[in-house]
């Protein structure tokens, strides 16, 4: 009989833009062969997957999401990964606030002339000058998002985005170069190119704060981490001191603990005697005194004495990397109403774009002068008002 090997990692997770597109990639894994359970967690942009590892590999995992359109950074090195995927996010952050101030620098003149000015000359051409670097250069991660999901036959809030925005600088440039096409219909053309623009320049700076958001929502875990020494000086058999990195320390380890230091992992002291902070564990500002056969707790903080201590737990036992685990589990796992969330965001770009079609082609229908300028700003408005990345 085969023996199951069952392994549970948390994997950072790249180009998640929605919820949608978490529930997507939720989706994907959990459909994976050897998969127990996945849950993704869209603030921390992290997966946390339960696999078979006799059916299921995290390069397999990797390859299903990147033909879904997004990216699993997988690797032995937890550290590594985790500052690959910080990295990753800073570089992110940055390049999007780069864009989000060149379109609310170039978006904000095209709304005052649209607002104010849109009956003196050459108010459409500098609109269209000004609208054009936003909609097709600025907010190009929209479309070529919405072309990533378009191929792999899904779609998410960069679809709305992307279709909104497009349709009307189109329609916008229509309506500029060949303005005759409606007046000889007795319809005033008009152009939206500050809605187009301005929607990108409000989306880009909805991002800008949801990404500095979720940026934030790991510093908790990373400060826990930072509690934890690099280094130890270890005793060994002639009594002499060496200085080893924290991964080599073994439980039955004797310790050298001195004054200001923190405490690498989890011990029981053997030799000598001093005051310890243990306020990250319990609160209490007062140091505990710890004498011989005293515990001590990785993460802790010495005070005047020094004291040597046989390591007990070490790595992922000591009650740090428990709490760390713990922090991690919270934040990586869903409330009850959060299935019902997943579920509606799957389908929820869909029937919006459908309502959208179903809009124009009502107007087209009822409406049979002035049916598709109407049907067209009913479908473009349906478009952006359903789209909540804009909040």
């Amino acid at each position: 009989m085969d023996t199951i090997h069952i392994e549970k990692r948390t994997f950072p997770v790249l180009d998640m833009s929605c919820a949608a597109c978490a529930a997507r990639v939720d989706k994907t894994l959990n459909g994976q062969p050897g998969v127990r359970t996945a849950s993704v967690n869209y603030a921390a942009a992290t997966a946390t997957v339960e696999y078979d590892t006799a059916q299921c590999s995290p390069e397999q995992l990797k390859a299903a999401l990147q033909a879904a359109g997004y990216d699993l950074l997988v690797g032995d090195d937890r550290k590594q990964l985790e500052d690959r995927a910080e990295q990753a996010h800073d570089e992110k952050y940055r390049r999007l606030r780069q864009r989000t101030v060149w379109a609310i620098v170039l978006a904000l003149p095209v709304a005052v002339i649209g607002m104010f000015f849109m009956h003196t000359p050459y108010a459409d051409l500098i609109s269209w000058a000004l609208s054009t670097p936003v909609v097709l250069w600025l907010g190009r991660d929209f479309h070529r998002n919405a072309w990533r999901q378009l191929r792999h036959g899904t779609a998410n809030m960069d679809t709305l985005v992307s279709n909104s925005t497009l349709i009307a600088y189109v329609f916008s440039l229509f309506n500029m170069l060949f303005p005759e096409f409606w007046t000889a219909r007795g319809v005033e053309p008009h152009v939206y190119f500050e809605a187009a623009s301005v929607i990108i320049a409000f989306i880009l700076l909805g991002r800008l704060l949801e990404e500095k958001a979720k940026g934030n929502t790991s510093s908790a875990i990373r400060k826990l981490m930072g509690l934890q020494p690099k280094t130890v000086t270890v005793i060994t058999g002639s009594s002499s001191e060496r200085i080893v990195p924290i991964e080599q320390i073994r439980p039955g380890d004797i310790i050298l603990v001195k004054p200001g230091e923190r405490i690498a992992v989890d011990g029981i002291v053997t030799e000598g005697s001093s005051y310890v902070d243990e306020s990250m564990l319990s609160g209490e500002p007062v140091a505990v005194a710890k004498q011989k056969d005293a515990k001590v707790f990785a993460g802790t903080i010495n005070q005047k004495g020094s004291f040597r201590f046989s390591a007990e737990k070490v790595g992922t036992d000591t009650l740090l990397a428990k709490i760390i685990h713990m922090v991690q589990d919270a934040q990586g796992s869903k409330a009850p109403v959060q299935q019902l969330v997943d579920r509606i965001a799957a389908i929820f770009v869909p029937v919006i774009i459908g309502i959208a079609v179903l809009s124009f082609v009502a107007w087209i229908l009822l409406d049979g002068q002035n049916g598709f300028t109407h049907g067209l700003l009913a479908l473009v408005t349906v478009l952006i008002i359903a789209c909540p990345c804009a909040l």
